[in-house]
């Protein structure tokens, strides 16, 4: 994994990263509207803040990485976050793992990414588990929504951080795959309501929270 990463001074600059620039970058979808919100907030985009600081007092913005892969074992693929961030609260680091969504699902259910089994997504199933303390993952989870809340983790025990948060910054008006995300949240031990920040205790070591946050829908537009 590259460890450097260069600045960038325009949303637009976000599309590079992408794993498919010409399908992903379009308007009115999660990666294009992501990159606009956050970049144009230099920050955190005022509801991401709110949301945050009612578990963080005066949390603060250290780095944010677009696109930053988080290595898994179990295979070659990484968990690609849209957005991770490393942010400070009265002197605790959290490490933030974003997924932006519009209408986009969170990938295959568990039943549909276990269909062709192997022994590297046998090791990166059990891997996963482990790190999030769970015996065992419904067949209707999302497999992204497992990953990407590791790769929080993964993330906060590599930089000495105390909390970990997996956030869904969603641009949809009527909260699509929010009930996806609730289940999750359930499977967690935690109930899951919009506009919310659900502590879930801790798992390997590392505070575990989980938020959905509805951002500002002008930046569909964008």
């Amino acid at each position: 994994m590259n460890k450097i990463y260069i600045p960038t001074s325009s949303a637009e600059q976000w599309a590079q990263f992408l794993a498919e620039p010409v399908n992903h970058w379009r308007k009115g979808y999660s990666a294009r509207t992501l990159a606009y919100s956050w970049q144009e907030a230099n920050g955190f985009p005022i509801e991401v803040g709110s949301v945050l600081s009612s578990t963080f007092p005066a949390v603060e913005l250290l780095l944010a990485l677009p696109e930053h892969q988080v290595p898994l074992p179990g295979g070659s693929r990484p968990s690609q976050n849209d957005i991770w961030v490393l942010a400070r609260s009265q002197g605790q680091l959290v490490s933030i793992a974003v997924e932006g969504k519009v209408s986009e699902p969170f990938g295959p259910t568990m039943q549909e990414w276990q269909a062709e089994s192997s022994p590297g997504k046998a090791e990166r199933l059990a891997y996963l588990l482990s790190l999030l303390g769970l015996s065992s993952a419904p067949d209707a989870t999302r497999y992204q929504l497992l990953h990407r809340t590791a790769s929080a983790i993964i993330e906060a025990q590599r930089f000495n951080a105390a909390h970990a948060v997996m956030l869904v910054h969603s641009f949809s008006p009527s909260s699509e795959w929010f009930q996806d995300y609730a289940a999750f949240v359930a499977l967690m031990g935690g109930g899951a309501t919009e506009n919310n920040m659900v502590s879930v205790s801790s798992r390997s070591g590392v505070s575990l929270h989980l938020a959905w946050v509805r951002g500002n829908a002008s930046y569909l537009g964008k």
